[in-house]
């Protein structure tokens, strides 16, 4: 792992810099993009900037997840050289975690992007930061880190929604500055949940993004417990038709926090994986991980209480 920090006053290391039209911003990291080509003979461990898989992904995780904030704030995405799935994977493995693999250039880039967001666009504003995935695992890593070096910013944070990694419990006792969402409207908070189908349940499969003593918030009804909210208190999934495009739709997505595992469960219907990815996706998620619908789902549920959260904050200033 080499190279320097990427100039982010350059705007081609930016997927997303938004026209200003909103009091809110959203500061969102994305997801392991950098898949199937990081498995291929000689890829490099991390993606260059220029790297195609990555940045195909990126731009669809815009549309799939980030457009959850795009009503109600001014969404900025970095890019950034991400792990690949094979240094995940080994981070995992060796460590119970993926902090050792994006601890390094990855954090780098995207505390690099931070001070530049502060301090050349952000202009005072509220903020939301947001990701999925590793973009959560990453998430997590600068609210505990880089947000303990920059009070004043962080004093500024409506919330945090670092859906599709775990927050632990030992987490937030060794951090006391984080805060974890205990209901809908809570601000300087931390929203978290990793879904699950039954088949990942019943096998309590391991799975990289579940951590020991996870804390999951049901994105339906917005509660610890396990109060289950059914597929009828959900106001929509995003997901693709039969054309490809996303769009608003039923698929039965329910949900329950099982507060010992740490998941939120669902019997959302699913469509059968792709063959190229099932044998990764199994081995990263479980036999019915629902990891890469975490935000799809719930996607109209996430965005009403994206405005709730920024109504509360606005409302105590």
């Amino acid at each position: 792992m080499s190279g320097s920090t990427i100039d982010y006053s350059q705007k081609a290391s930016w997927y997303k810099i938004p026209d200003i039209t909103k009091d809110v911003d959203t500061f969102y990291i994305y997801a392991t993009e950098y898949i199937m080509s990081s498995f291929e003979e000689g890829a490099p461990e991390y993606a260059s900037l220029d790297t195609a898989e990555m940045l195909e992904g990126a731009a669809d995780e815009y549309l799939a997840h980030a457009t959850a904030f795009a009503d109600d704030t001014n969404v900025f995405v970095p890019l950034y050289r991400q792990a690949g799935m094979p240094r995940m994977y080994r981070s995992w493995q060796e460590t119970g975690n993926v902090e050792d693999a994006i601890s390094g250039m990855p954090y780098g880039d995207i505390t690099a992007a931070l001070d530049y967001y502060f301090e050349n666009y952000n202009g005072g504003r509220p903020f939301i930061i947001a990701g999925h995935s590793q973009g959560s695992a990453m998430t997590t890593l600068v609210l505990k880190k880089y947000f303990a070096e920059h009070p004043d910013r962080y004093e500024r944070m409506v919330a945090a929604y670092a859906i599709g990694y775990s927050v632990t419990r030992d987490e937030l006792e060794a951090y006391p500055h984080l805060k974890f969402a205990t209901g809908e409207t809570d601000t300087g908070v931390i929203i978290s949940y990793n879904t699950e189908g039954p088949k990942s349940v019943e096998a309590n499969a391991k799975t990289a993004v579940l951590l020991p003593g996870a804390i999951s918030i049901n994105p339906l009804n917005w509660k610890l417990d396990d109060t289950y909210a059914p597929a009828s208190e959900n106001k929509g999934s995003l997901m693709r038709n039969e054309a490809g495009k996303y769009e608003i739709c039923d698929v039965g997505a329910d949900a329950q926090v099982l507060p010992e595992r740490g998941v939120v469960l669902t019997h959302a219907r699913m469509e059968p994986l792709d063959p190229e990815v099932a044998e990764i996706v199994t081995a990263f998620f479980g036999p019915d991980g629902r990891h890469d619908d975490d935000y799809s789902y719930y996607f109209n549920n996430i965005k009403e209480n994206v405005a709730k959260r920024i109504a509360a904050y606005q409302a105590d200033r």
